[in-house]
């Protein structure tokens, strides 16, 4: 996808979003923007441990 086409869908996303959810959304993106290359990093590895660690996490937290 390109650029574009990226912001694009976010739009269409965040029309459908409700509106109490927009300033979540803003307040995520400002946070991203201030974040360096290497913890935008650890920060996508984490969610993704964190996914496909979803049901033991339930498990634990039972």
């Amino acid at each position: 996808m390109t650029t574009n086409q990226i912001k694009a869908e976010i739009i269409k996303a965040l029309d459908q979003v409700p509106e109490a959810v927009l300033n979540d959304v803003l307040e995520y993106l400002n946070d991203r923007k201030r974040m360096s290359g290497a913890q935008i990093l650890r920060t996508k590895r984490m969610r993704r441990m964190l996914e496909e660690d979803s049901n033991l996490l339930q498990k634990l937290a039972e």
